[in-house]
C-alpha cells in the first residue's frame, strides 16, 4: 500500500509482470490477498493457480498416507491384543493401610478384559473400514487387511463361545 493509505496498482501491475503469486504481491504490499485478487479482477489479470492445485493434491496424498499409517498401528495394536487374549494375565492391586501390592498371574484374561479386546478389535475394524471407503487408492492391500481382522474376529469370536459354554474365566 502507498504511504496515503491507497492500493499502489503500478506497484502492484510491476508485482504481477515479474510473476509473483497473489498471496506473494499482497504480503509484499502489506495488504490482503483479497485486495489483490479484486484488483487484478478489475484490470482483467489471472493469477497461475497451478501451484495451489498441486500443493492441495499433495496434501491430500500426504493426509490418505498418514490415514494408512494410522490404520496400520490401529491394526497392528489390535492384533496383539488380539494374540495375547489367551496368555497368562497379571492382575494386581495396591490397597489396605500400608499400601501393600498383591498380584496374581491367571490362565488367561478375564472376560471383562477379554469383552475390552475384541471391542477395541471392533472399533479398530469400524474405522479401518471406513478408512478404506475413503480412499481410492490401495483397495486390493485395504481387502486384504480387512480379510486378516475379519479372522480374527471370527476366532476371538469362537474362542468367547467356547469358554461362556465351559463356564472358563466367569
Amino acid at each position: 500500500m502507498a504511504a496515503s493509505g491507497t492500493f499502489d496498482a503500478e506497484r502492484a501491475r510491476d508485482l504481477y509482470a515479474g510473476g509473483l503469486s497473489c498471496n506473494a504481491i499482497a504480503k509484499e504490499m502489506g495488504c490482503s490477498p483479497s485486495t489483490v485478487s479484486r484488483w487484478a479482477k478489475g484490470e482483467g489479470l489471472t493469477f497461475d493457480r497451478s501451484q495451489t492445485a498441486a500443493a492441495v493434491a499433495a496434501h491430500t496424498v500426504d493426509l490418505a498416507a498418514g490415514r494408512v499409517r494410522l490404520a496400520e498401528k490401529m491394526l497392528a495394536a489390535s492384533e496383539a491384543m488380539l494374540d495375547k487374549i489367551d496368555e497368562p494375565y497379571l492382575v494386581y492391586n495396591f490397597g489396605g493401610k500400608d499400601n501393600d501390592y498383591n498380584s496374581r498371574v491367571l490362565d488367561s484374561a478375564p472376560v471383562e478384559v477379554r469383552r475390552n479386546i475384541v471391542t477395541t478389535a471392533g472399533i479398530t475394524f469400524d474405522k479401518l473400514t471406513r478408512i478404506v471407503e475413503k480412499s481410492d487408492t490401495g483397495l486390493d492391500q485395504a481387502v486384504g487387511v480387512l480379510d486378516t481382522i475379519a479372522r480374527g474376529f471370527k476366532a476371538a469370536a469362537h474362542r468367547l463361545r467356547a469358554e461362556t459354554e465351559t463356564g472358563v474365566d466367569e
